[in-house]
């Protein structure tokens, strides 16, 4: 019987589906796949607010009997959540109930030491939590980091340059927000050409954590450094000494 390491992520709310007729509640194929295919156990866990329909406790006690967590992209957080007065107009897709429960599930990961792999969305919610503040938009042309597949020059001895095997990669992008003043116990640890953060790892140990602003299951099926980034979050979700694919009884 083979034993794969249950892997929490948050679903995205989704207004329209045509296969099921109603709203419902999602995740990229390509971001499932990309934990399948290194024998990790996609769980997609249900947003509930603190306070609304569900508590902290709650949302504490769920990701918590999984293995580890996945933050995946997913519209803008509300700028009031770091600090903003105001809202730019581009921000798209805001959901008090989605921001709540993400920031709980990252609190909470980070919290317990779980294993934590932060993607797009998932690295601001991150910034967010620690204290950190985001540019609403890029704005400038020069800038465009939506449909894009550019280089990122990765920090020597960081482990997201550990764990892909490269100082560089081709990252696939699609994101307009990007870290204006970082976290607390943050640092940056990939770079675009452009000054852009593209990764954020902890100053001090602080359990499995990466979190990198591009999409790394875009190319995942063909890039083997970035399939890596799914490969060690699920190896760190493993008990320890245990094999991929768990053990066969």
């Amino acid at each position: 019987m083979t034993s794969r390491p249950l892997i929490a992520i948050p679903a995205r709310f989704s207004a329209t589906t045509s296969a099921l007729r109603h709203a419902a509640e999602v995740n990229a194929r390509a971001l499932i796949e990309a934990v399948w295919r290194v024998d990790g156990e996609p769980a997609t866990i249900h947003p509930c607010a603190p306070g609304g329909t569900c508590d902290a406790a709650d949302v504490a006690e769920r990701p918590a009997r999984l293995d580890a967590v996945l933050l995946p992209g997913g519209g803008d957080i509300a700028p009031h959540r770091y600090g903003a007065a105001t809202t730019h107009g581009s921000v798209y897709d805001v959901d008090d109930e989605q921001d709540a429960f993400d920031l709980e599930v990252a609190r909470q990961a980070l919290a317990a030491r779980q294993p934590l792999l932060a993607i797009c969305r998932g690295l601001q919610v991150v910034n967010t939590l620690l204290g950190g503040t985001l540019h609403q938009d890029m704005a400038d042309p020069r800038r465009t980091h939506r449909h894009l597949l550019h280089p990122v020059s990765l920090t020597g001895g960081s482990a997201v340059a550990g764990i892909t095997g490269k100082d560089k990669v081709e990252a696939s992008c699609y994101h307009h927000q990007h870290v204006d003043r970082l976290g607390r116990g943050l640092c940056v640890t990939a770079r675009a050409a452009d000054g852009t953060v593209e990764a954020v790892e902890p100053t001090e140990p602080a359990g499995w954590l990466v979190a990198v602003q591009w999409h790394p299951e875009d190319t995942a099926h063909e890039d083997p450094a970035q399939q890596r980034l799914f490969d060690a979050l699920v190896a760190a979700a493993r008990p320890h000494g245990a094999p991929p694919g768990g053990a066969q009884s």
